[in-house]
């Protein structure tokens, strides 16, 4: 019977068409004909996952993923493992030698269950990987570990590492980090000149960045801010931005802005951000640091043309601070506070304060090219009453005004 027309396809092509399938529907077609037979063990890439295998015994989980690796012909150049059953360690770490054999450039490991799952030492031997992504994993690497030579690409979330084992991971060629909910260490130390995009979740007693200056999308999310930084003198908002000229998207979330307001506020930043054209904030009101910090970075953003800000709300009801309150009044008539670029912000769980309706005024008084401005409040009460003032309020730009309901 003459073969069909895919079937006489050079098998390099044939390859390529059974990568863009599950694994499972690859190997499904070994049953076609003799010459398909053996095509699905010539892939590169390897992704266990449920989509893929979605037996519920673990035990026949664990032996495809054996059959599988026993009878690939060529080598292995991507690896993901992403299940919801509790494998056994022991499996985990055969698999992990067996590939440490090749030569893989993309690893991703994904362990759903407690505890986390220890990299063996072998794994520290991947040197040609590109890419690594890990759940729920500690890292404790070997005295001789420096890191990984052609890292480009870092994804951690819950894993467990040490102060060293991280900043060795951070190498000049890696362009993108995202370090989420992990533990072990205290400080974030980048030196990473090809780094373009920087997502950070998590507490820490500080961060450094530096030759980052081709550093573009950052979000930096402070779950928490050590005791003791009330005791720094420099700024952190002038060291965190000193090495971040072409940033041009920013989500400061969390006790992130609390962080940045340590130290002695400059007016402006000491080089300013002239691609920034997003910015994300989450602002304490009661604070009159937190709001400085917010107009400082803003000052600095001559290109800014989308602005986020949501407003921080204590669990707790704490005395309104008449200095912050206040601080329109006091602000410096002889700066410079333009923004010839702004033309939508947004502010979230507004609350109706007076530093929150003077941060509004503010904004629209120096925002000439402003037109839309959304409004989402806090709580329901004095809705209409807060909604008039709003609209009475002066402009230099024919702005909306749209406010929301919670």
């Amino acid at each position: 019977m003459e073969l069909d027309r895919i079937s006489n396809l050079p098998s390099d092509v044939i390859v390529k068409i059974l990568s863009c399938l599950t694994l499972k529907d690859a190997v499904r077609t070994s049953v076609f004909s003799s010459r398909w037979r053996d095509k699905w063990a010539m892939l590169s890439g390897l992704v266990f996952d449920e989509k893929c295998f979605s037996t519920e015994n673990c035990a026949s989980f664990v032996n495809i993923v054996y059959h599988v690796l026993l009878s690939h012909i060529v080598p292995i150049e991507k690896f993901v493992l992403s299940h919801t059953h509790l494998i056994p360690t022991k499996d985990i770490d055969r698999w992990v030698l067996h590939l440490s054999r090749n030569s893989l450039k993309v690893f991703e490991l994904h362990i759903p269950y407690w505890p986390k799952y220890k990299m063996p030492i072998c794994f520290f031997s991947y040197q040609d990987m590109i890419e690594l992504k890990l759940f729920n994993c500690l890292l404790k690497s070997p005295t001789t570990f420096k890191g990984f030579r052609t890292l480009k690409r870092v994804i951690f979330q819950y894993v467990t590492l040490a102060q060293d084992v991280l900043e060795n991971l951070i190498i000049p060629l890696l362009e993108s980090l995202e370090v989420i909910n992990c533990d072990g260490f205290t400080h974030l130390k980048i030196d990473a000149p090809n780094l373009r995009f920087l997502s950070f979740v998590g507490g820490l007693k500080d961060v450094s960045l530096q030759n980052t200056l081709n550093l573009a999308v950052v979000q930096f999310y402070l779950t928490e801010l050590y005791d003791g930084q009330d005791l720094v003198s420099s700024s952190n908002l002038a060291k965190f931005f000193i090495d971040l000229p072409h940033i041009q998207w920013l989500k400061i979330d969390g006790f992130a802005v609390q962080y940045l307001a340590v130290g002695d506020l400059p007016g402006r930043l000491p080089k300013p951000c002239p691609e920034l054209n997003f910015l994300s904030l989450l602002v304490y009101f009661n604070d009159l640091a937190e709001i400085l910090t917010s107009l400082y970075l803003l000052r600095s953003s001559p290109v800014l043309e989308v602005l986020h800000v949501t407003v921080h709300h204590e669990e707790q009801v704490i005395a309104v601070d008449e200095e912050a309150n206040s601080w329109l009044d006091n602000l410096d008539d002889d700066m410079n506070w333009s923004f010839p670029k702004l033309r939508l912000v947004q502010l979230t769980d507004f609350s109706g304060c007076k530093a929150e309706q003077d941060f509004i005024k503010f904004l629209l008084l120096n925002s000439p090219v402003l037109e839309t401005m959304t409004i989402r409040a806090f709580s329901a009460d004095g809705t209409s009453e807060v909604l008039k003032k709003l609209l009475q309020l002066r402009r230099t730009s024919s702005a909306e005004i749209i406010y929301l309901d919670p």
